[in-house]
């Protein structure tokens, strides 16, 4: 359990500790996924059901291969010649779904709040996959556990957040839990993809991308939401490119062992120079295989079991790790 949660919702809500200990419990999972065979029982008996009312291939693949990885019973829903194209709602659906047994619910959907809506009418755990321009969790959770593993550390870090921040889900995520655990967030790109007052989330705002990665330790990237926008905000994507666009030659101003990111898809050749997204710096690969890893861990907190330090005992097929001294947090009650 993450603190006395049935539901990850978005990291708005959750505590610095109650973040530490998905980390963690990441970690172990991690080195779960670097065994021969990469199963645990963890999740026997479960079931989980991936709702996905949005395009997805990266969040929706990882969501399964997490579930399988646990051992976990899943089922897979599509909109596209379900109930919902007959006009059962939203609530009903899940309600059935929930009938028939499941005990987890994995949503994305293109209305903020939706993962909200169905955490407050059903008993089944809830985990937002991404709700319109609101929050996507756990997209923001593999991002802190990639930029910790490299960087040893998130308490300090200098990081930029670069491009449409205003359609940016992940984003949002990112800057409630780099906040949270003491980073220090600066962001930039077009005065039309900046959200208004953005100042209140903590962080800073670059008047140029040269200005935010100047000695940033961790430049994470974002693609232009042209799906979400509901206006063109930008002249072309070739302007865009040359004043907003990552390239190495920007890049000398971050840190030299600076670390790339990028949540995917890429738009190479826009918000991200080739060299730069396949370059020594780019970990972009690697939020990929971890994402499997925390995806695994919030399914395992919300089924009720223990953090790392607790759980070894109880699930043999995993080894606990060390948590740099930071705090695991009580088993859901």
């Amino acid at each position: 359990m993450i603190g006395q949660r049935k539901d990850l919702l978005g990291l708005e809500d959750l505590m610095a500790e109650e973040i530490v200990s998905i980390l963690d419990t990441a970690r172990t999972f991690r080195d779960v996924l670097d065994r021969p065979i990469p199963k645990v029982p963890s999740l026997r008996g479960l079931t989980a059901a991936n709702l996905f009312f949005e395009a997805s291939t990266r969040t929706r693949l990882s969501f399964e291969l997490a579930e399988k990885r646990l051992s976990a019973d899943t089922v897979h829903f599509q909109t596209t010649g379900s109930s919902v194209s007959k006009g059962e709602t939203l609530k009903d659906t899940a309600r059935n779904i929930e009938a028939m047994g499941i005990h987890l619910v994995v949503i994305r959907h293109t209305a903020p709040g939706a993962p909200h809506y169905l955490a407050r009418n059903l008993d089944a755990g809830v985990i937002n996959a991404g709700d319109g321009t609101h929050e996507h969790p756990t997209q923001g959770l593999l991002d802190i556990y990639t930029m910790r593993e490299r960087r040893g550390r998130i308490a300090g870090l200098r990081v930029a957040i670069i491009g449409d921040v205003t359609h940016s889900r992940v984003a949002r995520s990112n800057i409630w839990g780099l906040t949270k655990l003491g980073a220090s967030v600066t962001i930039a790109g077009p005065p039309t993809m900046i959200p208004a007052e953005v100042e209140r989330f903590g962080v800073a705002v670059a008047k140029s991308v040269d200005e935010a990665i100047e000695g940033a330790d961790v430049v994470n990237i974002l693609r232009i939401q042209l799906e979400r926008q509901r206006t063109i905000l930008y002249p072309s994507l070739r302007e865009y490119a040359r004043v907003y666009g990552i390239t190495s030659e920007r890049l000398k101003r971050a840190k030299p062992d600076v670390t790339v990111m990028h949540p995917g898809p890429m738009n190479r050749g826009v918000e991200i120079a080739q060299d730069v997204a396949d370059g020594e710096h780019s970990v972009i690969l690697e939020q990929v295989t971890n994402g499997i890893a925390v995806r695994m861990a919030v399914l395992y907190l919300l089924a009720g079991h223990k953090a790392p330090g607790e759980t070894a005992a109880e699930t043999p097929a995993m080894e606990a790790k060390p948590t740099h001294g930071e705090p695991s947090l009580p088993p859901r009650r």
